[in-house]
């Protein structure tokens, strides 16, 4: 195919023009995406697609041989993989690689709260990869039995296939995405650019070492060892992929799923986060507090990112608020921000709107004002903050006006109420359009911390509920149902 300057092409929205950048791009054996939700158009390298099918392929062997393996060689493999994590040699190598790529992000001003491969991630991972040994195997588990005259029919979990996994630059993430092996599948993963030295020196010193030594298929794991977008692009849209997780948040969240939906791929996305925190009026302002307060440790997904007040109890709730965000700043560092939605300045305090303070950002340290007023129609917006507390505040008539704007606004994902009545938290639970309800801090969604099951990912109902599973996407949820059939008479008849 030759591009031409622009070239129009159709899609299911109407017509769209091919960017001039990429007509000048564009090589023989690259392939182009037309989003056909927006029209946008993308281009896959041809040596990026054979990169990715050369890794969808190895997995996709290892895969069917996987269906050969005992469990107790997957179990040696957490085993094995848990103690080169644990061994100082080893991880000494993997910090080496983190702390090259941490100065890196850092010279190139992006964030790294979670690049950070600490003592507390460490063990994390370890601990993680313990559950997983620790996790009954689901492989082959028969789950019904329909008995009929001379046969009988089982239902019976088996393994999904490849799992492809696009990452943010997190190192965990390993630990966590290796619990697809446990209920018999392979993984082909793709991390973002930050932490892409840290992720080889895991699988060079670590993950490889613990496979061969457990007698797994080689390709169970694979890394794409490619900082291109496109990559994972062309991971999405491999056929041979039997589901797609993409963990991050934002527009290339939304273009991953996008392919993947329209590649007919499954798809599991953690698109924007942002926990919402709703008072009505029996709330406990102490509990409030507390439940503020501990759901501003650190800028994560499951962070508190919006407030709502109702106006009856302004008068105590918003200082309980903002003692919760002044408590937590000063913890780490640095103040806070409040954005104010327009309409309730009048319930905080006016000299915030004029008080500027240091505040800590990804290219460094800045001045702001404390408070400032944005537009109703921005409560969903998530905040990204490093050490400086950052919430939105809607002072609301009632509980009912603040489900209705989280149910607009939000990326429908986590919802807190705080309330004494069981009955109006019980109500709370059936009318708001969360996967994670809670009636105290937000940070307990989380797949280790809450099921004890490290986590593939968290998905948000942003792009609709999801069918047959939790919001919680862990590695022993990850699976088909095959029907076996057990025939006892011959001469059975239809």
């Amino acid at each position: 195919m030759k591009l031409t300057q622009g070239m129009q092409v159709l899609y299911s929205g109407g017509i769209t023009t091919v960017p001039d950048e990429i007509v000048k791009q564009y090589q023989p054996g690259d392939q182009l995406v037309v989003l056909q939700g927006t029209g946008e158009v993308l281009r896959i390298p041809r040596e990026q697609h054979d990169l990715v099918d050369a890794a969808v392929t190895r997995a996709y062997a290892a895969f069917q041989a996987l269906g050969d393996v005992p469990d107790a060689a997957i179990d040696r493999f957490y085993d094995e993989l848990a103690a080169r994590l644990t061994d100082d040699q080893i991880w000494s190598r993997i910090a080496e690689a983190n702390a090259a790529d941490v100065e890196r992000a850092r010279a190139r001003g992006r964030s790294t709260t979670r690049l950070v491969a600490s003592d507390k991630m460490r063990q994390d991972m370890i601990q993680g990869l313990k559950d997983w040994r620790n996790t009954p195997s689901l492989r082959d588990r028969v789950i019904d039995t329909i008995t009929h005259p001379g046969w009988k029919v089982e239902q019976v979990l088996s393994g999904l296939g490849v799992v492809g996994f696009v990452f943010e630059g997190r190192p965990n993430v390993f630990a966590d995405a290796t619990g697809v092996l446990r209920s018999g599948n392979t993984t082909v993963m793709r991390i973002g650019s930050d932490a892409l030295g840290t992720a080889k020196a895991i699988m060079a010193h670590a993950l490889e070492p613990a496979l061969a030594a457990a007698g797994l298929p080689e390709g169970c794991v694979v890394l794409i060892e490619s900082p291109e977008h496109s990559a994972g692009w062309a991971l999405f849209s491999h056929p041979k992929l039997g589901l797609a997780v993409a963990r991050g948040s934002g527009r290339a969240v939304d273009q991953l799923g996008s392919i993947a939906r329209q590649a007919g791929v499954p798809v599991s996305l953690h698109g924007t986060g942002g926990a919402w925190i709703i008072a009505d009026e029996t709330a406990d302002a102490e509990e409030f507090r507390l439940a503020l307060f501990h759901s501003l440790d650190r800028k994560v997904c499951n962070t508190v990112n919006t407030v709502c007040i109702p106006q009856a109890r302004a008068g105590d709730l918003v200082p309980a608020l903002l003692a919760a965000l002044r408590e937590r700043g000063e913890k780490l560092g640095h103040g806070y921000k409040l954005h104010v939605v327009e309409g309730s300045e009048e319930f905080v305090p006016a000299e915030l709107f004029q008080t500027k303070a240091k505040m800590l950002r990804a290219g460094g340290e800045v001045e702001e004002l404390v408070a400032e007023k944005i537009a109703s129609d921005r409560m969903g917006h998530e905040w990204e903050w490093e050490q400086t507390p950052e919430v939105t505040l809607r002072v609301v008539r009632d509980v009912d006006e603040a489900v209705a704007h989280f149910n607009a606004q939000s990326p429908q994902f986590v919802a807190s109420l705080i309330t004494k009545s069981e009955e109006a938290y019980a109500r709370f639970f059936r009318i708001v359009n969360a996967p994670f309800v809670g009636n105290g801090f937000t940070r307990w969604v989380d797949g280790q911390y809450a099921l004890r099951r490290p986590e593939l990912g968290l998905s948000n109902w942003q792009f609709g509920r999801l069918f047959g599973r939790g919001g919680i996407l862990t590695g022993d949820g990850v699976y088909t149902i095959r029907l076996r059939v057990t025939q006892t008479d011959p001469n059975v008849h239809r």
